[in-house]
């Protein structure tokens, strides 16, 4: 089997509703897609969902990539030895990691094709399923209220609350939350680097009635050393985000104690192959994980999907990316029931992107 040809095109996704969180609003964003067809007629798909703000691509220059950089590398090559290809790459592209990680995705998706099994196995299969949180963007106090009624009527079991731009509307939305939902639901906040220590170390003190199970990324990212105060100073988890971009990160925040949890995103990281790695670190160091995602389609969804399934040290995920999309067209590439996210079970990736 060889590489023969490889596709990309951009796709521009708009969101139903607007969203905001500490540092931006959103109203839709760029993903690209990409196959890799092969000389036996098993084609791979992948996706990149660039973030100027969060990875510092912008999707014209990841599609340059592909035909300057991705094209002549892994042309005429086995898919199936994607250690090897992945390690040639990476030297070109440290600088767009979306890009790498749809490469990746579409290599596994080859590789699960021609193994005839769902990637989650091929992986190592711990679970079958998994709850995701679902996000609730910077709103008025009755608004997030709302909205948090009406994801716990469609059978979510999970909330995650964005902030980080007034901690006194943050507690305040956090405590008139919980009451709402009542004592069953999980709570996560994520400051997106919006916060002080002080404003931190004050947030999780008066929002202890509310049971809230971690903090995500309270601090900014480049002052790493005040995540630890914060990780030392709070009696919940406190999770990295942000602050985790490559594996020396990882390797960074476990040494250091800088962070209890890691939340580990594909298109930050550059694919699956990375994201293993990452994830063995973080287990080593007795870190819980949570694969998270940026505005991604269902098919990017997918991928980090497979991964948290086969590894057991995966606490939770953070996949609902795909959910505010209007006209994506990998829709169906996972199956949502209820707050719980399944893969569809066929081979690779599990999900044909038609022509």
């Amino acid at each position: 089997m060889k590489i023969t040809r490889i596709e990309a095109w951009p796709v521009t996704l708009q969101l139903a509703e607007p969203y905001t969180i500490a540092y931006e609003t959103v109203e839709e964003a760029a993903n690209i897609f990409i196959r890799v067809e092969t000389s036996t007629g098993i084609n791979g798909y992948g996706c990149a969902a660039p973030s100027e703000r969060l990875t510092g691509e912008r999707a014209a220059d990841l599609l340059r990539s592909v035909d300057a950089t991705i094209l002549p590398v892994v042309k005429g090559a086995d898919p199936l030895r994607s250690a090897m290809l992945m390690e040639r790459l990476k030297p070109h592209l440290k600088s767009q990691p979306s890009i790498l990680a749809a490469v990746d995705m579409a290599l596994f998706d080859i590789l699960g094709k021609a193994g005839n099994l769902p990637l989650w196995k091929l992986l190592g299969g711990f679970r079958d399923c998994m709850k995701t949180s679902v996000t609730i963007a910077i709103l008025p106090e009755r608004e997030t209220v709302d909205r948090a009624l009406r994801w716990k009527g469609e059978g979510f079991k999970c909330l995650k609350l964005k902030g980080g731009c007034d901690v006194d509307s943050d507690i305040s939305r956090v405590i008139q939350v919980r009451e709402a939902v009542g004592k069953d639901m999980e709570l996560r906040f994520d400051a997106n680097q919006g916060f002080t220590v002080d404003d931190s170390l004050r947030f999780v003190k008066e929002t202890r009635t509310a049971r809230l199970e971690l903090i995500e990324q309270p601090t900014p990212k480049d002052q790493p050393d005040l995540l630890g105060r914060v990780t030392k100073g709070v009696a919940i988890p406190v999770m990295a985000d942000e602050s985790l971009m490559t594996l020396r990160d990882a390797f960074r925040i476990a040494r250091r104690g800088l962070a209890d949890m890691v939340n580990v995103k594909l298109m930050k990281v550059g694919g699956i192959s990375e994201a293993l790695q990452i994830n063995a670190v973080a287990r080593s160091a007795g870190l819980e994980v949570m694969v998270g995602c940026l505005d991604e389609s269902a098919l990017a969804i997918a991928a980090g999907l497979h991964f948290a399934l086969s590894r057991p040290n995966v606490a939770y995920v953070d996949l609902d990316g795909h959910l505010g999309f209007i006209g994506d067209p990998s829709a169906g590439a996972v199956i949502l029931r209820k707050g719980t996210l399944y893969p569809t079970n066929k081979p690779g990736l599990g999900f044909e992107l038609k022509e």
